[in-house]
């Protein structure tokens, strides 16, 4: 265990709940979705609704579900009523921010025990990408064009230039992360495929095909917090979110470059900001011995690379050869992605709470078939935006 800097009280985890995520739920409506992930939360806290204090709702913006200020529906699907309630949006960093929240509430004193949860359902939108390619500023940036594919193919080609990323390269990031979703029963894409056939798949903008990139999903999360003093008294069982911490961009991509190598667009300077508070607060010197399983928000192949790197578990422009390596491969040193992440499953409004929600079990012993032996200390990561928000975690047993 890492020596945390504070001395305040922790708060731990109790209850996690999550979908298996599929590309259509015509079954369930949207607060059917957040309730199916409710109940399996609840289940595995062995608490009562009278026992949540406060809700904080994990919801995309009002484009994706189709309905304005959809948290009004949400209300009843999480016990809400005559309870505190707080919606979150910070794009696709959202499921991340939610679970931040809901920590505020507990180590302010606010509460004693806080729920949040969420649900999507992206492929049934009509067209997300149609929506999120809205984000850019209409006059500025937006003409270029800028979508949320083609910023982060341009990040791409900048990688490839500086540090020698091949497609053949990205390609193995998605075979990786497809192998661990094969293991793992709520997983949306979950077949193995080939190098071949990731570079034989269409080209979407280049270098990105339609294999690098995350599929549009449909599930629902949910997780429980609670203060130490709470699960104490009461000998409940728990893993502790021993650090967290959040950065901000700028709204404008071109206000980001400059001469200085940080800002560079290959790399992730927010990202790695966000990194560094958030090992601080849990004590963590050398993430590299420190870190035992990472579950990095990375919705096309190229950016888990440079999410690996602003992790602190490879050194910039390293990463590349290390996953060839199998350094980040169920059975390697660090395992990235073991879920399959959310190059597999992206259900926006609660990605980056899964990305949580996966390493509290891989920590907690409870992560199945896709588990990693040993694993005590873990991180999760969520961006959001045209890449502006970033929030990580560290999580211990």
């Amino acid at each position: 265990m890492s020596q945390s800097r504070t001395n305040q009280p922790r708060v731990g985890i109790i209850g996690i709940g999550q979908s298996a995520f599929k590309p259509k739920r015509d079954d369930a409506s949207y607060p059917d979705l957040v309730r199916e992930a409710v109940v399996l939360a609840m289940a595995g806290s062995q608490l009562e609704f009278d026992d949540i204090d406060a809700i904080v709702y994990s919801l995309s913006p009002d484009a994706m579900v189709g309905i304005g200020n959809a948290e009004r529906l949400g209300v009843d699907a999480v016990g809400g009523r005559n309870k505190r309630f707080l919606r979150i949006n910070t794009g696709g960093a959202t499921g991340i921010s939610s679970v931040a929240a809901a920590y505020y509430h507990i180590a302010s004193g606010a509460s004693d025990v806080v729920m949040t949860a969420g649900a999507d359902k992206v492929g049934e939108c009509g067209d997300s990408q149609t929506v999120l390619n809205k984000i850019w500023d209409p006059i500025y940036e937006r003409p270029l064009p800028l979508g949320t594919i083609t910023m982060l193919a341009m990040s791409a080609i900048r990688y490839a230039d500086k540090y020698g990323m091949s497609q053949e390269d990205m390609a193995a990031v998605v075979v990786k992360n497809r192998y661990h979703a094969s293991l793992n029963a709520n997983a949306h894409l979950r077949k193995t495929t080939t190098v071949e056939e990731v570079m034989n798949s269409r080209m979407i903008s280049y270098p990105i095909k339609l294999m690098d990139c995350c599929p549009q999903s449909s599930g629902g999360g949910a997780m429980i917090l609670a203060s130490e003093k709470y699960i104490k008294d009461r000998n409940l069982d728990a893993v502790w979110i021993t650090g967290l911490g959040h950065c901000s961009e700028s709204y404008y991509i071109g206000d980001r470059m400059g001469n200085d190598f940080l800002a560079d667009h290959a790399d992730a300077f927010a990202l790695s900001r966000s990194f560094e508070r958030t090992y601080k607060m849990a004590g963590i010197t050398d993430p590299q011995k420190q870190i035992h399983v990472a579950e990095l928000y990375a919705p096309f192949s190229n950016t888990e690379f440079h999410s690996i790197e602003s992790a602190g578990l490879a050194k910039i422009g390293t990463s590349v050869e290390q996953l060839k390596e199998g350094r980040y491969t169920i059975g390697g040193e660090i395992p990235v992605n073991p879920s399959g992440g959310t190059l597999c499953t992206n259900a926006i409004a609660v990605t980056a709470m899964i990305r949580v929600a996966e390493v509290a079990l891989q920590v907690w012993g409870k992560a199945g078939a896709h588990q990693v032996k040993g694993a005590r200390v873990g991180v999760a990561s969520g961006n959001g935006g045209d890449h502006q928000f970033f929030g990580t975690m560290v999580i211990e047993a």
